[in-house]
């Protein structure tokens, strides 16, 4: 089923990324390093952006994360990363940024979560102070609603009210409705106090995958400002994993969502660039955006008893990711590559001629040959210990043949 069309939504400028509109679905990510801690943060945005994220978060919830962020984003700069810091506030933001006018220069976003701002206040000043700031330093902000720290005395209100409807809504529905209402009543506020729609992003984060979908329909439904989707507190491993693409996967195939993240809890000494790959391959495979060049392999069977197939998958899988940041610069279109790596003759041959080249490896008992092919065309087979540098090497060839071709093309018209 084709993707519905794409809902219209106000764009935003983040630095030298823009979200919305008709721009590409931007990835995003974030640190977990310590934000006082220069050289940490550095590497880990460091890596963050070279996985491919266009843009990353960094906490500044002291004094000192605060007076790290200057220092953060100018050593970046200095290694030639341009990708936008946004900074995530909680609680004290209105005090670090009229502090600290370093820091909220040296930020492309900030992130305001209208459920903790103003705790126990009946105005909102602390919010008035953030959306100030974002207007002298000519900044976006990210109006970040989360069921987590929910503005209670919102929720109190639409419950008591609901209470005294002839047919009341259950207490779930009423809490979904909050967090809308949350979302945009803040951003109604923030264009009170002068900010243009068009620096205004809304998120709306719950953490049961139904419960997203439905928040982000409703959400969807009331406004044209530009969305982040995030299933909030997604979890670790698989679970993280299959939880955040089924809940995103939807709203995406829906036109709803500009800009997403995959909020994972990394394993014990886990890579935090793993959030980037899952937030890339949701969008890959929706056929939304590329990214890197897709590697198609069976899951193997009684026929595949050798693990020689899955470890040749898994080495070209990763030599083709590493190799992405020379490529892009270099070849026009070569994010769009398919490849086969199949591990029986029963789909292998006929895999094979679907991608753009592919290899067959002999299944058990099968004759100890490899077949490959480029472009549907059978050009030759391969047999031996080498057969994975073979296929490399004219894995290699492929490329520099296919797609200086077709920039050269390109640059001919």
């Amino acid at each position: 089923m084709a993707v519905q069309k794409r809902r219209v939504s106000v764009p935003v400028k983040i630095g030298n990324v823009t979200v919305g509109g008709n721009h590409p679905i931007v990835v995003q990510s974030m640190t977990n390093t310590d934000t006082a801690d220069v050289a940490s943060t550095v590497n880990q945005v460091m890596a963050l952006a070279q996985a491919g994220s266009e843009l990353v978060r960094v906490t500044v919830n002291t004094e000192a994360a605060a007076q790290a962020v200057p220092k953060i984003v100018d050593t970046l700069d200095k290694f030639g990363v341009r990708v936008p810091v946004i900074g995530d506030f909680h609680y004290n933001g209105h005090l670090l940024l009229k502090k600290y006018p370093d820091c909220a220069r040296a930020l492309a976003k900030y992130r305001i979560n209208p459920g903790n701002v103003n705790i126990g206040k009946k105005h909102d000043d602390n919010f008035r102070v953030m959306i100030e700031a974002a207007i002298e330093y000519d900044r976006p902000v990210r109006i970040g609603v989360n069921w987590g720290s929910l503005d209670q005395s919102l929720l109190t209100r639409m419950m008591d009210e609901n209470s005294r409807l002839a047919d009341p809504l259950d207490a779930k529905e009423v809490t979904m409705n909050a967090i809308v209402a949350s979302a945009l009543f803040s951003a109604a506020a923030a264009e009170r106090h002068g900010l243009s729609r068009d620096k205004i992003i809304l998120s709306a984060k719950v953490s049961g995958v139904q419960d997203l979908i439905n928040v982000y329909r409703k959400l969807a439904a009331q406004c044209d400002y530009a969305l982040h989707l995030g299933l909030t507190e997604a979890g670790l491993g698989s679970k993280g994993i299959v939880a955040t693409t089924g809940a995103l996967a939807v709203l995406l195939q829906e036109g709803i969502g500009d800009t997403i993240r995959a909020s994972l809890t990394p394993l014990p000494n886990g890579d935090r660039t793993d959030e980037v790959i899952v937030s890339q391959q949701i969008l890959q495979s929706l056929e939304l955006r590329s990214f890197t060049p897709q590697v198609t392999a069976c899951p193997g069977c009684g026929r595949t008893t050798s693990t020689f197939f899955q470890d040749m998958a898994d080495q070209i899988q990763t030599y083709l990711r590493e190799q992405m940041p020379q490529w892009k610069d270099r070849y026009t279109g070569v994010e769009e590559m398919k490849v086969a790596v199949m591990g029986c003759v029963v789909n292998g041959p006929g895999e094979s001629k679907h991608s753009n080249i592919g290899i067959s490896l002999p299944g058990t008992f099968e004759e100890p040959v490899a077949p490959v092919y480029v472009d549907g065309k059978l050009v030759t087979t391969l047999r031996g210990d080498h057969i994975v540098a073979e296929f490399i090497d004219m894995l290699n060839k492929y490329v520099d043949r296919t797609y200086t071709a077709r920039v050269a093309e390109t640059a001919a018209v």
